[in-house]
């Protein structure tokens, strides 16, 4: 009986391992299939050419003359007629706005200092006068204790 039990387990793990391999090589399988059928749908999806029409043909062509017959010595691309009416459009005011942001975070960051110090200032003043009352209590305590002796 003990020999028919090992060859029962023998086969019985056989065939589990057999199974084992069996199911990865599925699961492999269906991998496979999954990455074939993406590409294939990948494949068939096409991009359609933009289709320009002639007048953006016409005004791309125009601005590229434009800007090929630009020479350095004139207003590139704005005459000074129109950078004199309209000053914002042609000043950089980044450098600007960032050290004005700056600026306003040292004031804050500096009021905020005071603040904190003044405060600081009204705890050590409130704990000294906190000390010294304590310290007047314990001297009227030991008061009473020596008249009382």
């Amino acid at each position: 009986e003990e020999d028919l039990l090992n060859d029962v387990c023998r086969e019985v793990v056989e065939r589990w391992s057999d199974s084992q391999v069996v199911d990865a090589k599925e699961e492999k399988e269906d991998e496979v299939q999954a990455i074939a059928s993406m590409m294939e749908k990948q494949a068939r999806i096409v991009v359609k050419p933009k289709e320009v029409s002639q007048e953006e043909k016409q005004r791309k062509a125009a601005l590229l003359a434009q800007y090929a017959n630009v020479t350095d010595e004139e207003e590139y691309p704005f005459p000074a007629l129109l950078r004199a009416q309209h000053p914002a459009l042609f000043r950089n005011t980044n450098v600007e706005d960032v050290l004005n942001a700056r600026k306003l975070e040292r004031e804050l960051l500096r009021d905020e200092f005071q603040k904190k110090k003044e405060q600081d200032k009204l705890q050590r003043e409130k704990d000294k006068l906190a000390k010294q009352e304590r310290k007047e209590k314990e001297k009227k305590r030991t008061q009473k204790g020596e008249r009382k002796r």
